[in-house]
This record gives structure tokens, sequence and C-alpha cells, in this order.
């Protein structure tokens, strides 16, 4: 018979033990026990022949060095049992990762108080952040990101002082940011991006200078973004996207000369230049997207040798395209789309340099070797470019449909495919054509996007664009996202909704060849991506959010698709009513930089949709035998009326064209959407 002390403590978790092991070092029993609790509570266990061999906590990779983030070994604790004399074993590390475990903050943590670092990150733990956290003061770091904490960040979370990592994004927390939190001084990283804090950054933080990586995207954050950040100089990373902050951008920030990655996005109110990153030349990646960047690109761009990732779309620069920035060794994403440049293309480009957006610019001349327009049938080359001239005439070399976009130009009435207009377009994104219960002919669109590509269909009545800006990963998301999951409270086919397009930044329908007037523009979501909330699952914790514009005016702003329908795989459909007046219409989905980042996956963000159908709100009238007599009266004396004075202009126009080409010679193309390259 086994001695006593070798007998189980009562566990359905752990099988913990009481006893002393072969190498004579004691757990403390009321250790063991606060430990053998929080394991009950969340229905966990150690993997078996890991660690609590024989029962002892501390035994196997507990203390034989194995690597604590090895994801065999989950759950793992790290024992330290150099105390007393090599008498005593306690636990200083403990991690729970990414198991879907459920429950609460358990005050048995409390117990524990040799604990330097907790992690239980991706698991579904609810509750509030408990006040006695701040008791657990020997931690160093503690990361409970992706879970489903609420309540608003305790004050005594200011009272570890020892903490150098603090991770609590992804989660539900409410209210602001304590102040206390300033106490931390010993701070170096700082996650809480999608925690759902907002409000102003406390002053106190001026306090962290040690701080080297923040990243506090999504949330409310409002006022003005704080000078003090330029003072935390060891700052490598840098992320405030999708928040609520005012501009400009602080001049402080030009101090921040270790910053290797900086992302800001979507301010509001007061530009900036980029005058405050003149001395950032180890930035790898520079991201200020829609962050009201006014002036020029710095002419010493070409300085910035470690750049690989380079977005300034969605702002204000003028000038021209400097052609050091073009052949930069590093480069490899270039996105300046949606600004006011000007000039021409370099002649030539960095090898490197893979993929390009420069679409909605006011770009000009003639196209150097490295831009290679292609139709819409040549995907899987190399060089993906698309091409928008802004030309007098529809030019018939452009990938079909592409003429029909050109701004302040209705370039259908040029050509024998525009003459004939349409009333209405249908399509399946994603997806394989198909007819729909409701009687529409969805059309097929399931080219694979890529981050800078352009398709218009073989019907040349609709175009797609995606520009998304994805560095996160090495390997780019699917562009198409496929469910087999059954999408409920549809007047549709279910089938419809089991494929949907989906985009990381921006992505655009256009309407080719339209006939102008009113139209109904009805879009079709269902949240396929994430699990449902009733799994209790982290996978059913992400958040989608963009915004929907239509013809160039906001429809709707920070839609969330799951929160619309009430939960994910349901349908749901929004109906708009615009106005068509140059023969296309334009539905852009938007990501602004809301809603998770990673859940279930990275790159799970930013638009996606099932289905569009537009469709004229014409009625045809009915008329009466004499109004036809007399309509058709008075066709024919305006045919005639007609014939003369188009013999007239065209006389005309002979005689003025041939005048101009002698004084001007050869005119330039100008091309303003879209100019983007992707090298696969």
């Amino acid at each position: 018979m086994l001695p006593l002390i070798h007998l189980k403590v009562l566990s359905l978790s752990l099988s913990l033990s009481l006893s002393l092991s072969h190498t004579h070092t004691h757990f403390a029993t009321f250790k063991l026990s606060a430990l053998n609790s929080i394991f009950e509570q969340w229905d966990t266990q150690a993997v078996p022949g890991l660690w609590n061999i024989s029962g002892e906590p501390c035994s196997g990779s507990a203390i034989n060095g194995t690597d604590f983030q090895d994801p065999s070994n989950n759950p793992a604790i790290v024992c330290d049992c150099s105390y007393d004399n090599n008498a005593t074993c306690h636990i200083t590390k403990l991690r729970v990762y990414a198991l879907n475990k459920r429950g609460v903050f358990p005050e048995e943590f409390v117990a524990l108080r040799y604990l330097t670092f907790l992690k239980i990150d991706q698991n579904y733990f609810t509750g509030p952040l408990p006040a006695f956290i701040g008791n657990m003061s020997a931690l160093t770091g503690l990361s409970i990101g992706i879970n489903s904490f609420s309540g608003p960040i305790p004050k005594e979370l200011g009272n570890l002082m020892e903490l150098t990592l603090l991770g609590i994004g992804s989660n539900n927390f409410s209210g602001t940011l304590p102040p206390e939190l300033g106490n931390l001084v010993k701070l170096e990283e700082l996650y809480m991006d999608s925690s759902g804090v907002g409000g102003k950054i406390p002053s106190t933080f001026a306090k962290l200078t040690k701080m080297q990586a923040l990243r506090a995207s999504d949330n409310p954050f409002s006022g003005k973004i704080p000078d003090f950040i330029g003072n935390w100089t060891q700052l490598y990373h840098l992320y405030l996207q999708g928040n609520s902050f005012e501009g400009p951008i602080p001049t402080s920030f030009s101090k921040l000369i270790s910053l290797n990655s900086l992302r800001i996005s979507d301010i509001y109110n007061g530009s900036s230049s980029l005058d405050f990153i003149k001395n950032m030349k180890n930035l790898t990646e520079l991201k200020l997207r829609n962050a009201l960047i006014t002036g020029t690109i710095l002419s010493d761009i070409g300085e910035y040798q470690s750049l690989q990732t380079l977005d300034l779309s969605f702002n204000n620069l003028t000038g021209q395209l400097p052609s050091s920035l073009f052949n930069l060794s590093s480069l490899e994403s270039l996105f300046l789309g949606n600004n006011s440049l000007s000039g021409s293309l370099p002649s030539q480009k960095s090898y490197g340099l893979r993929t390009i957006d420069l679409s909605h610019n006011f770009l000009s001349g003639n196209f150097p070797e490295w831009v290679t327009p292609i139709s819409p049938n040549m995907f899987g080359q190399k060089i993906i470019v698309e091409i928008r001239f802004h030309s007098a005439t529809c030019l018939l070399t452009n990938p079909p449909g592409l003429n029909c976009l050109q701004r302040n130009f209705t370039c259908n009435r040029n050509t024998p495919r525009c003459n004939l207009l349409l009333s209405s377009f249908s399509i399946n994104c994603g997806g394989q054509e198909m007819m729909g219960s409701d009687g529409i002919f969805y059309e097929s669109e399931y080219s694979n996007l890529g981050l800078t590509t352009f398709s218009v269909s073989s019907t040349e009545n609709w175009a797609v664009s995606n520009v998304g800006s994805f560095t996160d990963e090495d390997n780019p998301p699917a562009s198409v996202h496929k469910t087999l999951a059954q999408v409920t409270r549809t007047d549709v086919t279910p089938a419809l909704y089991q494929t949907s397009r989906m985009s990381t930044g921006s992505l655009r329908y256009y309407g080719l060849g339209l006939v102008n007037g009113p139209y109904t523009v009805t879009l079709h979501f269902a949240e396929t991506v994430y699990e449902s909330r009733n799994s209790h699952t982290w996978q059913s914790l992400g958040r989608r959010v963009f915004d929907i514009y239509i013809q160039g005016t906001r429809m709707t702003k920070d839609f969330d698709i799951s929160k619309e329908a009430g939960g994910v795989n349901r349908a749901i459909v929004r109906k708009f009513n615009v106005n068509v007046s140059k023969n296309y219409l334009e539905i852009h989905l938007l990501w602004a930089g809301k809603g998770t980042c990673c859940i279930p996956t990275y790159g799970d963000y930013g638009p996606l949709i099932a289905a569009i159908h537009a469709t004229s709100d014409f009625t045809k009238k009915n008329f009466t035998k004499k109004s036809k007599t007399g309509l058709t009266v008075g066709i024919a004396v305006l045919v005639g009326v007609v014939s003369l004075v188009l013999i007239f202009a065209i006389l005309y126009m002979r005689r003025k064209k041939s005048k101009k080409e002698d004084d001007e010679g050869k005119r330039p193309y100008h091309y303003w959407y879209p100019i983007q390259v992707s090298l696969l």
C-alpha cells in the first residue's frame, strides 16, 4: 500500500498531491489547494506525463527548463525550487492559452504570491477583472487578451509596480483608463487594442517613459493624441488606428527615432505634414492612412532604406512622385491611393516593389516599361495593372469596361457597347452565377483578387476593385470566404450567402453603362467567419466594422453585420436610394481601422459582402394610341432636325480637330483610376 502522503487530494482537474517530491522539495498545502481550485473552476488539467508527475505539480516540464510557450505543454506552470535552500518550490509562471476555457478570474490567485507571469489569452473568461488582482504584486507579465472580461479596468491594477508587459486587448471592458496605471513605470509593452476602454488617455501615462510597444487601436479614445508620447523615445511599435483622436499628429513624435512600425489612421480635424517622420530612418512599416496628411512626400524619402511597407492612402498629399521612392531597396508594398498626386510615373522601380496602389490621383504622362496594361482574362501573370485614362474619348485599347469610369466624362455615348445602356446589375460576390429565389439572376464574381487588383466582368457591365493593406503575416488572407453553414432569416436562396468577398481595406463595386436616373441598391450581408456567441469560444469574439459609401456619400458608419443581424449566419439586407448621373454606380465598402484584427485568424477584418443588386427606379408610362401617333410624328420631325445639326457639327469638328492637332501636336494620355500593380 502506498504511504498516506501519496494519496490523491480530492480534485476533478489535476490529481495534485500534498507530498514531498523525490528531491524532498516542498509545495505548500495552501498553494496546492489554490492551484487545484483554479484549475477545477476552469475545468482543466495538466497534460499527462509532462508535469504533475506522481502527483507532484513542480515536476517534469515545470522544473526541467522546457519551453514555457511550447504548444504541446498547455496548460503549463513553471516552478522555482530554489527557496529555503532548495527545499521549497513556488509557482512563478502559469499559462492556460487558447483552450476555450470558461469561468471568472478566481480569487485563489492571490495565494500564488510568487507568480511573475500569467498568460490566459484566447479563452472565454467572463466577469470583471477583480480588484484583488492588485495584490499579485510579483507579476511582471499579465496577458488576458481575447476573452470576454467586462466592466471597468480596476484602479488596483496600478499597484502591480513590477509589470513590464500588460495585455488586455479584445475584451469588453468599459469606461476610461484609470490614472493609477501611470504608476506602472516599468511598463515596456501595453497591448489594449479592441479592449473597449475610451475617453482621454490619462496624463499620468507621461511617466511611462520605458514604453517600447503600444497597441491601442480600435478603442473610442478621444481628444488630442497625447504630446507626451513623443517622450517615449524607446518606442519601436506604435499603433493608433480606428480611434477618435483629433489631429494634428504631435510634432514631438519627431523624437521617436527608434520606431520601426508606426500606424496611425482615421484622424479627425487638424492636418499634419510628413515633417514629423524626418528622423525616423529605422522605419520598416509606416501607415498613415486617412490621417489628414497634407503637403508633399518627403524629398529625402530615398533615405528610408529599411522601409518595407508605406501606406499614405486616403490623405491630401499633393505634388509629384519622387523617383527615389520607387527605388527603395527594401520597399515591397506602396499604397498612395486617394490623394491628389500629379505628374508622371518614374521610369524605373526596384525589383522588390511588389504591390503598388496609385488609384484616385491626378497622374499623367506615358507609362514606363514596368507598367503593362492587361485585360481581365490575364490574371495569373506576374504583373497585374489596372489603368484609368482621363481622355476625350473612350480608348478601346484599355481593358474592357475601364473606359466607362472616367472622371467627369460619360464615355458610354461614344462607343457602340456603351450605347446599350443597362438599368440593373446583380452580383454573387465571391461565388458562382445563380438564380435567386427572388427571381434575380446573380452573375458570378470569384476572381482571386490580390491586395491591389481589379476585375471587369465578362459582360462588361460591372467591375470590382480591391485595395487591402495587410502586413501582419507573411501570407495575406483569402479574398473570398466560403461557408457550409446554413444562413437563416433570408427571403432569397440561402446559398447566395455561402460565399462572400472580403477585403482588408477598400472594396469597390461599379455598375457600368447604366442609364442615368434614380436607383435602388440592395446589399446582402451575413457574418459567416465568426462562430456564434452561444458557443462561448474565443473564436466567437470577433467584431467586423466598416463603412458603406455609395456614389461617394457615406450611407452607414461603423456597420457591424452580426450586430445588425442579431448574430452570425443570419442574413441582413440594406437598401439605399441613390442617383446615377454619369452612367456608372460606385459601391464602396471601407475599413476605417475599427473592429478586431485577429479573430479567429490574422486578417479577419474589414468589409465582407455576399451579394449586390442594383436596379433603376424608372417606370414605363402607358401611352394611348393617340399619344403614340403624336409621339411618332414628333420623333420624325426631331430626327430630321437632328440629322441636319449632326451634318454641320461633323464638318465643324473635323475642321476644328485638324487645326487643334496642328497647334498642339500629339496629346498625352491622363490616367486617374486606378493604377494598381501586384507582382505575384
